[in-house]
C-alpha cells in the first residue's frame, strides 16, 4: 500500500519559505493537485500541473509513473489541506497548521494522533508493506523546527537549489522565543513538539506508524521531512527499524545534512537512483541541478517499484512519457 498524506501549514505562506507554487495564491492547490495527479494522472482541483516558479513539474509525476509501471495500490489521506482533492480520500478532519512564530502549530494533536493510529491499525491488517509519503508546502521548515527542538544538529533540505537557511533559522529563533526553549528543549516530548512547532502531516504519519502491526514493514517516503517524523518516533520510544526512502537529489544536497541527521536518528536510508541528465525536457533535466529534489514519495515509490520487479530506468522512461503528454496537452 502506498499512502499519500496531504497537508497544509501557514508556514508555507511566509514569503521565501516555499516554492511549491507559482505564487502564494497557488500554494493551497499544490497538495490536493498532487493527490489528483498521483491517483488519476492529472490535476482536477486546478487545471494545471503543479510546478515551481521556474516551471519544474511536481515529483508526483515520478510517483505516478512508478505506480503505472508497478501497479501498487494508493490511498490518499487528507490531513489539514486548505482545499480537498477531487480524487477519493480519507478525511482526518483537522485544520491546516498555524505559524509557530505566533501560535501553537497543531491544535488537538492528541486526537489527531489517536485517529491516525486507528488508521494505521486498519491498514496494517491489510498490507505487509506500507509506504507513507507526504505533500506539504513549507514542510522542510517545520521539519527543521522539530529536529532543532528535539536536539538534532543539521540543516534540512529544500525544493530550491538555494536553501533559504537564514530564513529557517530566523523562524526557529522566533518560534523558540515564543515557547521559551533552546535547541533540544523539547527532547523526549514529541507531542509538545508537534503541538508547538510541527504540522498535521507529522502528527498523522507519527500516529499511523505507531498503530501499524509489528509484522508490517513501514517505509517513510520523503526527505528531511520524514527524518523529522522518524525523530519524533524515536523520542516517543519507538525502537523498531525505520527505513527512510528518498532520492539521490536529497542525498547530494550540499545545503542539507541528510546523512548525518539520519545517523543521529538511527534510521536506514534508501536513495532512489534517479537520473534525468539525458532527458530532452528541461523541466526534468533540471532536477539534476538541484530543483525540486523530492516530494510526493518519489524515492519511496521507486523503492516500492523495485520490490515489485520494476527498475528505476523504467520509471524514468515512463516519467518522460507522462511529462511529454502533459506539456503537449497544455
Amino acid at each position: 500500500m502506498f499512502v499519500l498524506v496531504i497537508s497544509g501549514s501557514d508556514v508555507s505562506k511566509i514569503p521565501g519559505v516555499s516554492i511549491a507554487g507559482l505564487n502564494p495564491e497557488v500554494i493551497p492547490y499544490t497538495a490536493p493537485a498532487d493527490a489528483d495527479l498521483l491517483l488519476w494522472g492529472k490535476p482536477h482541483v486546478i487545471d494545471a500541473i503543479p510546478v515551481d516558479p521556474q516551471g519544474h513539474p511536481t515529483p508526483a509525476i515520478i510517483t505516478h509513473a512508478a505506480c503505472c509501471e508497478a501497479g501498487f495500490p494508493i490511498l490518499i489521506v487528507r490531513s489539514g489541506t486548505y482545499l480537498p482533492p477531487v480524487v477519493p480520500y480519507i478525511e482526518m478532519n483537522v485544520e491546516p497548521g498555524q505559524d509557530p512564530q505566533t501560535n501553537q502549530a497543531v491544535s488537538k494533536v492528541e486526537l489527531l494522533v489517536e485517529k491516525s493510529k486507528s488508521l494505521g491499525q486498519i491498514l496494517g491488517k491489510s498490507s505487509k508493506k506500507i509506504v507513507i509519503a507526504e505533500s506539504l508546502p513549507g514542510g522542510t521548515t517545520t521539519a527543521y523546527l522539530i529536529l532543532k527542538a528535539l536536539g538534532y544538529n543539521g540543516m534540512v533540505s529544500s525544493a530550491s537549489p538555494v536553501n533559504p537557511v537564514k530564513l529557517k533559522e530566523q523562524i526557529w529563533e522566533n518560534s523558540a522565543q515564543r515557547i521559551g526553549i533552546k535547541p533540544g528543549g523539547l527532547s523526549g516530548d514529541p507531542m509538545k513538539a508537534i503541538r508547538e512547532l510541527g504540522d498535521p502531516m507529522q502528527a498523522t504519519v507519527f500516529g499511523m506508524v505507531t498503530g501499524v502491526l509489528e509484522e508490517t514493514d513501514i517505509i517513510l517516503a520523503g526527505g528531511t521531512q520524514m527524518l523529522a517524523v522518524a525523530a519524533l518516533l524515536r523520542h516517543a520510544g519507538y525502537n523498531k527499524p525505520l527505513l527512510v526512502a528518498t532520492t539521490t537529489y536529497v542525498i547530494r544536497d550540499k545545503f542539507a545534512h541528510f546523512l548525518d541527521l539520519a545517523r543521529q536518528i538511527s534510521v536506514e536510508i534508501y536513495s532512489a537512483p534517479l537520473d534525468f541528465s539525458q532527458s530532452p525536457y528541461p523541466g526534468l533535466s533540471d532536477y539534476e541541478k538541484g530543483y525540486v529534489k523530492e516530494g510526493v514519495g518519489a524515492g519511496g515509490a521507486i523503492w516500492y517499484a523495485e520490490q515489485l520487479g520494476v527498475t528505476p530506468d523504467r520509471v524514468i522512461r515512463k516519467t518522460e512519457q507522462l511529462y511529454h503528454a502533459m506539456i503537449k496537452k497544455n
